[in-house]
């Protein structure tokens, strides 16, 4: 185990102790569960970032261009607004 000298500004502190306080955890705890979770996070960013960069656009087109075109199920369709489609909400 290692330790870090971490300067932390007060405010975020105080909120750190809240919430370590909250969660019946020591300081230490939480602070490094949300480290450990900041870092899997980065670390599923990257792995999506490095997928997205070897993807072939054209061959994704391809792919679409051979779907069939018919009519969404019930319920999937795309709302018209103004002319132009968007996503339901």
């Amino acid at each position: 185990m290692s330790t870090y000298p971490l300067r932390i500004a007060d405010h975020v502190m105080e909120e750190a102790k809240r919430a370590a306080a909250e969660d019946n955890v020591s300081l230490n705890q939480l602070l490094s569960a949300f480290i450990a979770d900041g870092i899997g996070h980065r670390r599923a960013i990257m792995s999506l970032k490095n997928r997205a960069a070897r993807g072939n656009v054209d061959a994704a087109l391809a792919i679409l261009d051979r779907a069939p075109d018919v009519e969404p199920d019930p319920g999937d369709e795309l709302i018209k607004s103004q002319g132009a489609s968007s996503y339901p909400r």
